[in-house]
């Protein structure tokens, strides 16, 4: 049908009216269209070049040098050395297993290097680097980097790597670094992001541990460009990092070298320490181990070696290790029993051999007895019935808290692993660790230093460094850091009675240099130098009345393991004190023949330039000392083991 004019004039200015929206419509999407354009290409140009930029370059940690650990003249104790290694970063490398099986025909790569190198980059970011393979030769280092076209995402690196100059020497005390484990990272609210660089390694025990914060140092950065597959074009900037502090131990490298030497193969320990100012001039365990093992990565072999050894040398018996002190406590005794005046200096007990309480015989170990014995003698010839008598007269509180005041029963802060907190026994204690009440027997025992108390070498040292000050010294291990000197803390008296310590050092006197001493083969005879000491002997078996009324097997006789320990505690010079001294040996027997002579040769180096002068030893002696002193294992001047030497 046909439209009327009206109806056709109707229909164009519709179509009319809306071709004009539709137009008005694009042009206003195509202005916002335009708009954007522009603010994107003109206005955002510089950030997007940079994220462009971002795709072809990459930001990188740089590992800080670690602090150094020195001894207290400025010999390297812990050091770092050049170390060559190959990285391979997974995003950038494509076909991993292809790129690793070209790199093994370049260098040495084993099995295991590359089944651990797989799985550290399931764990890791595909945008960190992994270590392939470390401590390489520069020949091998080379190779990669003439082959790295067809390497994509594989990086040649330099670092460095920790090292032990003097390795079993302070093995103990400094400790050693290795990776860092899930464990170490859950342990800190916010890890350092070091932390998280593959292969970074942080101090595992000993002092690279507690001072880690001091060592690790700060991150620096690098930018680096790299190409389409992943290889370094070029370094575009580089800022370091601040390296660690280095730390200054109060030892004497020499000191320690020469102590370590002297246990030789025992299973033992030795502390010597400044009675001035607490400083730790040696502490020593033995037998010890290669820190140097642990940093490049432990075989299972010689891991094996190590815990499988009776004599335990990955344990630092010298602040781990908790023994029963035996009569080296009985000055704790005594001065209880002085301080609360329960005794005079001149108190005597008769001494038959044994004495029986409540039925029960506790015996001394001389069998025939000592006589009549006042404190001097007491200690000089060490008899255990006049200890028995005083500590019931003391009482066990009293006797704990001379102890605790003489630095026994406490954890001693130096920083090293696992330090012991030992034993220092009352009623309460008892009461709460066994809910039984004390018995006089648990008194008589600890007068003797048997029965619950147990003690580390370190707290032996600490009562023998009060014992000859009357001051409450306080051991430290730590001298300077970066430079600046740690303070010396202020020995406070103890509150002893100046009379009563007086007579104690009298009796330990007479231990070394009277004819009836127990450690009279060990006296020192030069006269500026004399000291004096206590010898203990502690049972590690239980003695049956049968083997008593038969005669007790000697040490010598039974299994080592079932052996006595050996201990002896001493201090010199007497008139001036300047060292203090502890030594346990495992299993040693007696504490006169095993302990006293290598405690008497520690004092001595300790107190002298070079090795012990013969003329602190008896005539007697002097032939022997001169052959051992010889024979020991001893570093050169520059720290060297005598197999390098030789070598």
């Amino acid at each position: 049908m046909r439209r009327s004019p009206k109806e056709t004039d109707d229909a164009a200015r519709v179509t009319h009216r809306r071709a004009l929206l539709l137009g008005g419509a694009m042009t206003a999407m195509f202005a916002v269209l335009g708009g954007r354009m522009r603010y994107l290409s003109v206005e955002q140009a510089d950030q997007f070049k940079l994220l462009a930029e971002e795709n072809r370059i990459s930001i990188r940690l740089i590992p800080p040098a670690r602090g150094l650990i020195q001894d207290r003249n400025g010999k390297l104790i812990a050091g770092n050395e050049q170390n060559y290694r190959v990285v391979i970063t997974r995003e950038d490398a494509g076909d991993v297993d292809a790129v690793l099986t070209k790199l093994a025909h370049v260098i040495p790569l084993s099995a295991e290097d590359l089944e651990r190198t797989a799985k550290e980059m399931k764990r890791t970011s595909p945008f960190a680097p992994v270590t392939v393979a470390d401590r390489l030769t520069w020949d091998d280092l080379s190779k990669v980097a003439l082959n790295s076209p067809s390497l994509p995402g594989v990086s040649p690196e330099f670092g460095l790597s920790r090292i032990y100059p003097r390795d079993t020497d302070f093995a103990h005390v400094v400790g050693y670094v290795g990776p860092v484990s899930e464990r170490d990272l859950q342990a800190l609210e916010t890890p350092d992001p070091l932390l998280t660089i593959p292969k970074f390694q942080i101090g595992k025990i000993g002092v690279e541990r507690w001072m880690e914060d001091y060592l690790r140092g700060s991150a620096g950065t690098r930018r680096i460009e790299v190409n389409a597959v992943g290889r370094v074009m070029r370094e575009l900037e580089r800022q370091e990092g601040d390296p660690g502090a280095d730390i200054r131990l109060t030892i004497d490298a020499d000191v320690q070298n020469f102590v370590q030497a002297r246990l030789g193969d025992e299973s033992a320990a030795v502390v010597v320490m400044d009675v001035t100012n607490g400083d730790i001039i040696a502490i020593a365990s033995s037998p010890s181990f290669d820190p140097n093992l642990f940093v490049r990565g432990i075989s299972h072999t010689d891991y094996n070696a190590l815990t499988e050894n009776d004599h335990r040398p990955l344990a630092n018996k010298t602040v781990q290790g908790v023994y029963p002190p035996g009569s080296t406590f009985k000055m704790v005794t005594a001065l209880a029993a002085l301080q609360e005046g329960v005794i005079g200096v001149d108190t005597t007990v008769r001494c038959p051999g044994h004495l029986e309480v409540g039925g029960r015989k506790f015996h001394c170990w001389n069998r025939g007895g000592h006589g009549a014995v006042n404190l001097e003698k007491s200690l000089e010839q060490s008899c255990d019935v006049f200890y028995y008598d005083v500590a019931q007269k003391v009482g066990i509180d009293k006797i704990a808290e001379m102890g605790r005041k003489l630095g026994l029963g406490q954890r001693h802060d130096i920083p090293m692993s696992a330090i012991a907190e030992g034993i220092m026994p009352n009623k309460q204690w008892k009461l709460e660790q066994h809910k039984q009440e004390w018995r006089i027997g648990d008194t008589i025992n600890a007068s003797i230093g048997q029965g619950y108390v147990l003690t580390s070498p370190l707290q032996l040292a600490v009562m023998t460094a009060r014992l000859a000050t009357g001051r409450a010294v306080v051991p430290r291990l730590v001298r300077a850091i970066d430079g600046r000197d740690v303070e010396v803390p202020v020995a406070e008296p103890l509150g002893i009675e100046e009379s009563a310590l007086r007579k104690i050092r009298a009796g330990m006197y007479a231990v070394v240099n009277s004819e009836r001493g127990t450690a009279k083969g060990s006296r020192i005879v030069e006269e500026t130098l004399v000291w004096a000491g206590k010898t203990g002997t502690s049972q590690v078996r239980n003695i049956t009345a049968a083997e008593r009324a038969r005669g007790v097997i000697s040490n010598d006789q039974l299994p080592w393991n079932r052996r006595d320990h050996a201990l002896f505690v001493g201090f010199a010079p007497y008139d001036n004190p300047r060292y203090a001294v502890a030594v346990v040996v495992e299993h040693g027997g007696g504490g006169s023949t095993a302990a006293a002579p290598i405690a008497r040769d520690a004092i001595l180096r300790a107190l002298s330039d070079g090795l012990p002068p013969l003329s602190a030893y008896p005539a007697s002696q002097r032939n022997r000392i001169e052959s051992m002193l010889q024979k020991l294992p001893l570093r050169d001047a520059d720290g060297r083991a005598p197999e390098a030497t030789k070598a």
